[in-house]
């Protein structure tokens, strides 16, 4: 690796900054989802097992530089105290006097980053303020490494950093994925606009052995092939640009793997009236709302004999039955095939931890990232300037 992990650093009576994403959903002043929270825990006990003092940084919320109220880590404080079983005291702006007055195995959360436009801004001078808690600065949000910031990017250059523990496993994890993966190699793409991920095909195609291509996006490759796709989601104007990258994956080696029959109803609405077509069979008043059972059987034969799999978004239209069926069932196949040791499997962004979730399939894939626009620029081949900050 190119960037340290805590077991380098000596944080036996050191002050430890550490950049978390806790930024977790609420509704009605109550957190819904604490998986977030969850994640940082093994970087927080480490520290104090270590002997160091633990400072907690994030973001909620987009309060665009500007003090608001219900955007306060406030809030959140005691949810994080009793996900991680420790007193939690919330520190409001008055950084320097909260840290001094830190005592035993108390961890300090402080204000909300993104109350301070110097956060966003990436200023050195909030930078410096808040490099000047601490004697170790600590990165376990690769959620907001995509991002140059000041509490990602520019307080790296002002203490000896590190990595955190879900920083380091997230990196470990992508680098067994795509960076020096055994092959086969399948990359899973899936959601609802080719034009979202115009820059994820382009860098896949030409890493990955197999691209499976699934959701609204499939029914432009289908239609740019001169297939009728009836009413789906399609991006008509885009059939020159699909063409291409079929061009491209195929000269780079790379088999495209578009749904070998659909399923196709006249509403999109749950347990709607449907039926399984090949897929030049699409009814001029009917939409393509999932990939049919040959298709799933087509992918587990792929990947029964892939070796990795990057796996982002969903084959249809997940949220609602009967349309979950191909990513249910694919999901489960991947699931199950890593449970058995025959596959790495590493998926992330977008709608694809709820995909997976909802598939009952998440807790057997190898790894899981919740970091969205981080994973998919990582995805693409971007250089994560958090990420950066700590290989410098």
């Amino acid at each position: 690796m190119a960037w340290k992990t805590l077991d380098d650093m000596d944080l036996a009576g050191k002050r430890v900054l550490v950049r978390v994403d806790i930024n977790v959903p609420m509704e009605d002043g109550v957190v819904t989802d604490t998986t977030r929270i969850e994640r940082i825990a093994d970087t927080v006990y480490d520290i104090q097992d270590a002997g160091g003092s633990v400072i907690l940084m994030a973001h909620f919320g987009r309060p665009k530089g500007k003090v608001v109220p219900e955007m306060s880590l406030e809030h959140i404080a005691p949810t994080v105290a009793d996900v991680l079983g420790l007193p939690i005291t919330w520190a409001n702006t008055d950084y320097r006097d909260a840290v001094k007055e830190m005592e035993g195995n108390e961890v300090l959360l402080l204000e909300n980053l993104r109350f301070n436009p110097g956060e966003e801004a990436n200023d050195p001078a909030f930078a410096k303020r808040l490099a000047s808690l601490c004697d170790i600065y600590v990165h376990d949000a690769f959620s907001a490494a995509h991002r140059a910031h000041a509490s990602t990017e520019a307080i790296s250059k002002l203490r000896p950093s590190c990595a955190g523990r879900l920083m380091a496993a997230e990196l470990s994890a992508l680098e067994t994925a795509l960076g020096c993966p055994k092959r086969p190699v399948v990359a899973l793409v899936g959601g609802a606009k080719v034009s979202t991920k115009l820059e994820l095909l382009g860098n896949l195609m030409g890493k990955v052995d197999y691209l499976i291509i699934g959701g609204g996006m499939a029914n432009t490759f289908l239609a740019a092939q001169g297939l009728s796709v009836g009413k789906s989601l399609c991006e008509h104007d885009l059939a020159d640009t699909a063409r291409d990258i079929l061009a491209k994956a195929d000269a780079a080696g790379c088999e495209v793997i578009l749904p070998r029959d659909i399923v196709v109803a006249r509403e999109f609405a749950a347990n709607a009236v449907n039926e399984n077509l090949a897929p030049d069979a699409c009814p001029d008043d009917a939409m393509i709302l999932d990939a049919g059972p040959k298709t799933v059987a087509y992918i587990e034969e792929v990947l029964s004999k892939a070796k990795t799999l990057l796996w982002n978004g969903p084959l249809g239209a997940f949220e609602i039955e009967p349309f979950d069926a191909a990513t249910n069932a694919a999901a489960q196949i991947a699931a199950k095939l890593t449970k058995a040791g025959k596959l790495i499997s590493v998926a992330g962004g977008g709608d694809t931890v709820a995909a997976l979730n909802h598939a009952k399939a998440a807790d057997d894939f190898t790894y899981i990232s919740t970091a969205g626009g981080a994973f998919l620029e990582w995805m693409e081949g971007k250089t994560l300037p958090g990420v950066a900050a700590l290989s410098n």
